[in-house]
């Protein structure tokens, strides 16, 4: 998370404006029909990514520059270059995003984004190129025209085209890295690209993929493996993020069942040339070292803590409440209720600032009264909130919003959303603090390691050593792809993470 001076306004990039076409299902015996070779980028189509890459940049992250920069740059332009969308590699910018949450996704014109997350969760080098392969297959079937041809403004908007809509799961969208708590800030347009996919679309963008892997000299059953690594994470991940509700987060909310779609594309993959060439040992060493989970620079998240050693701030999230962390806000979830920590511009004006903060969550076209504006102290710092009653197609709901003065020209603040009168997020309030520079030092990038199982190592006892206080063994099978009846051979190389 790094939060700007000015509200935060544009908050959510334009994710996965990429998407793909209908393959019709075969049967499993019979042999796939190779999807058809796509036009190649038009003009149009380049100019479009070129606008919005700004945008994915500054959401996820930045681009990564670290010594795995150039090999995942060498990885997707190569397996972008069989998709036939361009001429040369230098027709395809390819870019390792420096964000802690499992993506990819690839823009119109040849723009294809992964991750330093999901490189880390990828077990080879042709597992990463699946994944890249399968969001480039996206952009080749022209998935993003048919979203803008079918969506309705009146469907992208969900319930008022605010925070109302997607806390409450209303409304589409990937935003991964927040959660699905800011969908609020992006346009309509922004919106038509983080709908959910169907399908369909991603059974063919499988088809793509594993037909790139083909025809890159890969193991196409490689994507599979790559498949199966992600519904592993996502479970993990629904269960880190307190989403106990039936949502799933990162890129399982725009990639729907991949635990269905590991059966289908290992058989797909069988109609292709045998190869067994994934480079797994070449992957691995390259990935050796390479930061892991969230960024210090944006703040981490322990536990039910999150830090933030150059804001110096640290707040406790409620039991049984998640963290994400994202580039501009961070979203809690749990059953219970929701809510985002943004930050904003503050004159010392403190009705406009709940004006402004409650705008955000109203939409454009709907105005939240401001209720009377009470002021208060948290661990000595200046604080104001207030709350409002609002009816959603769910019932009522309370939203909160209770802000800090924190420093000259610039406050943060909590908006939440409740179903009753009872807020759980009062003791989060309430914790919020400053950090000494004692506390902010000690804070410490996660790195990952790669291993070699020595004859005594086990499942349990290498999962110990993962740099977590809570599900160090379902993190640590999902890192290495593993499944529940799995066991740990001498020689072979895992991944751990430490500090």
């Amino acid at each position: 998370m790094r939060f700007s001076k000015t509200l935060l306004a544009a908050g959510s990039a334009l994710i996965a404006m990429a998407a793909i076409g209908g393959i019709a299902p075969v049967d499993a015996q019979s042999r796939t029909k190779a999807p058809a070779v796509p036009k190649a980028f038009t003009a149009k189509e380049k100019a479009e990514g070129a606008k919005f890459n700004a945008e994915i940049l500054k959401e996820f992250g930045g681009p990564m520059q670290s010594p795995q920069t150039p090999y995942v740059v060498r990885v997707g332009k190569n397996i972008a270059m069989q998709s036939g969308l361009g001429n040369a590699q230098s027709d395809f910018n390819v870019t390792l995003l420096n964000s802690s949450v499992n993506n990819a996704f690839a823009l119109p014109g040849g723009y294809v984004y992964i991750t330093r997350q999901l490189v880390a969760l990828s077990n080879s080098e042709a597992e990463m190129a699946g994944v890249l392969g399968h969001e480039v297959g996206h952009t080749a079937a022209r998935h993003s025209e048919k979203r803008k041809n079918n969506s309705t403004l009146a469907g992208l908007l969900g319930v008022g085209g605010s925070i109302l809509g997607s806390v409450l799961g209303n409304a589409g969208g990937l935003l991964g890295a927040v959660g699905g708590g800011l969908q609020q800030y992006a346009g309509p347009l922004a919106q038509v690209f983080t709908l959910k996919y169907s399908r369909t679309q991603e059974e063919e963008a499988d088809d793509y993929g594993i037909r790139y892997l083909s025809k890159a000299g890969y193991d196409p059953s490689a994507l599979a493996s790559m498949l199966n690594s992600l519904a592993l994470q996502t479970s993990v991940d629904t269960r880190v993020a307190g989403l106990t509700d039936g949502r799933v987060p990162e890129w399982a909310s725009t990639h729907p069942d991949p635990a269905r779609r590991v059966a289908r594309a290992a058989s797909r993959s069988k109609s292709y040339p045998v190869s067994t060439f994934r480079n797994a040992d070449a992957h691995l060493a390259a990935i050796d070292g390479m930061l892991y989970g969230d960024d210090p620079a944006q703040g981490v998240v322990e536990g039910q803590e999150f830090i933030h050693p150059q804001l110096k701030m640290r707040f406790t999230a409620p039991n049984g409440f998640g963290i994400q962390n994202g580039s501009d806000a961070i979203s809690i979830n749990g059953n219970s209720g929701k809510a985002i920590f943004t930050a904003g511009a503050f004159d010392g004006n403190r009705e406009a600032y709940m004006a402004n903060a409650l705008k955000a969550v109203s939409g454009q076209n709907a105005t939240i009264p401001i209720q009377e504006i009470r002021r208060t102290t948290v661990n000595n710092i200046p604080a104001f909130y207030t709350n409002a009653v609002v009816n959603t197609q769910q019932g009522q709901r309370v939203i909160s919003v209770f802000a800090y003065e924190w420093a000259q020209g610039t406050a943060y603040h909590f908006v939440t959303i409740t179903a009753g009168n009872a807020n759980p997020f009062d003791q989060m309030f309430s914790s919020m603090a400053r950090l000494t520079n004692a506390q902010a030092a000690a804070v410490k990038p996660r790195k990952l390691r790669v291993i070699t199982a020595g004859p005594r190592d086990t499942i349990n006892s290498l999962a110990g050593r993962m740099a977590y206080s809570s599900l160090q063994t379902e993190r640590f099978m999902a890192l290495n792809g593993l499944s529940s009846n799995a066991a740990v051979r001498p020689g072979q190389k895992l991944k751990i993470v430490t500090y």
